[in-house]
């Protein structure tokens, strides 16, 4: 990434980014190293509890452990996964220690906001994206896997959206292009699921293990998968607008706006 006095452009380009990592619960060690996986430097996460040194050392090995402010310093690409009750306080906090560098990228993994969660940043001239694994993290090395079999909700202003969707490509998932008034009826869509599922699936593997059945995850997992296929095969025209694929633009790193363009809105 390039800037400075006179540029009109930021070119990020197929070399490496330095990867902060903020959070080091479930899902921030395993987005660090699918980025380090696709040739980024992982640079620096935090991580406060012992639980959370853990795994974060254990899935990010030889990645240092700093504090976020030391983190933001070093980072070209800022990724914020944090619970979603923290996310707003983190940004404006950050904001008012003047922190965030101008055209510095800043990426949320929460479901329920866009790009507006991240307003006290862009005001200060970082770029903002919000990118949303759809997938339930385990924590481990495990969600590598999953990751790549899965699609991301991607929400961006316009014209750094291929950067947001360049990203999750770079993953291995599938970018899905979420507009910033859909987020939180995208986030509700995906929690009604999970939970439902959820019931469901225990009721009956509970009753399966009563009845004797030796593998009721094996059982149940068959009949969940065909169910679902069965039930979006039905869908035999889903709608086109806000899903993007890899075939839908340019992988390569685009050139996006001056960092005196404005994100904040």
């Amino acid at each position: 990434m390039t800037t400075g006095p006179g540029r009109n452009t930021v070119t990020v380009r197929s070399g490496r980014l330095g990867v902060g990592i903020v959070g080091a619960g479930r899902v921030g060690p395993v987005i660090g190293a699918a980025l380090a996986n696709a040739g980024h430097a992982v640079v620096g996460i935090s991580a406060v509890s012992a639980e959370s040194r853990e795994r974060a050392e254990g899935i990010l090995p030889g990645v240092p452990i700093l504090a976020v402010e030391e983190i933001l310093e070093r980072s070209e690409l800022v990724v914020l996964a944090v619970p979603t009750a923290e996310l707003a306080g983190l940004v404006a906090g950050l904001a008012a220690l003047g922190v965030w560098q101008s055209g510095q990228l800043v990426l949320h993994t929460a479901a329920e906001y866009g790009t507006g969660v991240l307003a006290p940043a862009a005001a200060a001239g970082a770029i903002p994206l919000a990118v949303h694994p759809a997938i339930v993290f385990t924590g481990t090395t495990l969600d590598l896997a999953r990751l790549m079999d899965s699609y991301c909700a991607v929400t961006a202003p316009a014209p750094v959206l291929p950067i947001g969707q360049a990203l999750v490509v770079e993953m291995g998932a599938e970018p899905v292009v979420i507009a910033e008034a859909g987020r939180a009826e995208y986030a509700r869509a995906l929690a009604s699921v999970g939970e439902l599922a959820g019931r469901v699936v225990a009721d009956a593997a509970a009753t399966l293990t009563r009845l004797g059945v030796e593998s009721p995850a094996g059982l149940l997992a068959s009949v969940l998968s065909a169910t679902v296929d069965t039930v979006l095969r039905s869908h035999a025209n889903p709608p086109e607008v806000g899903v993007a694929g890899q075939d839908s633009f340019d992988p390569g790193w685009p050139d996006i706006p001056s960092t005196g363009s404005d994100f904040s809105e």
